[in-house]
């Protein structure tokens, strides 16, 4: 039994290890998987992963272990956002795949993308001819970005000198869970009073809703707990 309580514990502790790493080093380790995040993600699980359930190794042993890698990842971090060099090295620098509707192919040996790896992300972004693309560019996350021809771009309200319509309002969460927002309400300027009026218009109470939003129109979107839909298309 004690070795099962011991488990949870170190359980516990990784969790909040992980949790507290991931952070202070940012959301570019999780978002923009570059060669360095990359790295560091996979060490830091790992060591995570044995303060968890490595029973044969003290835990504090692998918490300073845990730390003084984390303490690396986050200098190293730091210093390649003052050092454009040091940064090009640990993330390394996009490459262009294609240019002009040509494929590099020496460019695709040097990163090890195959031709179908390559038309696989052109189908993606809807491009099934390499002839429309301009420039296709492979990030440093692994992810391609393209800028197609002229001739095959879409057509924008500036084309044809249309007037712009005035800046969309951000959508603003007034009722999440059932419970108000209070802090959106005051931020977006709307009363207490008014979405009171708004649901009663709807006959329904702010514990019934589920997710209500402000639109950027003004008018109010309510999802409600129970959504009288008696036989859903999608259900586990």
């Amino acid at each position: 039994m004690g070795i099962v309580w011991d488990t949870i514990i170190r359980a516990f502790i990784a969790f909040a290890l992980i949790m507290v790493i991931t952070k202070v080093l940012g959301k570019h380790t999780i978002a923009r998987m570059t060669y360095y995040d990359f790295v560091a993600s996979i060490t830091l699980g790992a060591i995570t992963g044995n303060i968890a359930f490595n029973t044969s190794m003290k835990t504090w042993h692998l918490a300073v272990s845990f730390l003084s890698f984390s303490g690396i990842a986050y200098i190293v971090a730091f210093i390649s956002l003052k050092s454009r060099k040091i940064r090009k090295w640990l993330a390394g620098k996009p490459t262009v795949v294609i240019e002009n509707g040509k494929i590099l192919e020496q460019n695709l040996k040097k990163i090890q993308i195959t031709l179908d790896t390559l038309n696989q992300e052109l189908r993606e972004k809807d491009i099934f001819d390499p002839e429309e693309v301009e420039y296709a560019v492979l990030e440093l996350n692994g992810k391609l970005s393209v800028l197609k021809k002229p001739q095959y771009r879409a057509l924008m309200r500036k084309d044809f000198n249309l007037p712009s319509p005035a800046q969309s309002q951000f959508p603003i969460e007034l009722i999440m869970d059932g419970q108000i927002i209070k802090n959106n309400l005051e931020l977006s300027g709307v009363s207490t009073a008014w979405l009171s009026k708004q649901l009663q218009l709807r006959g329904v109470t702010a514990e019934q809703v589920s997710y209500a939003v402000m639109r950027p129109n003004g008018k109010l979107f309510c999802d409600l707990y129970w959504d009288n839909i008696r036989h859903p298309i999608d259900q586990e």
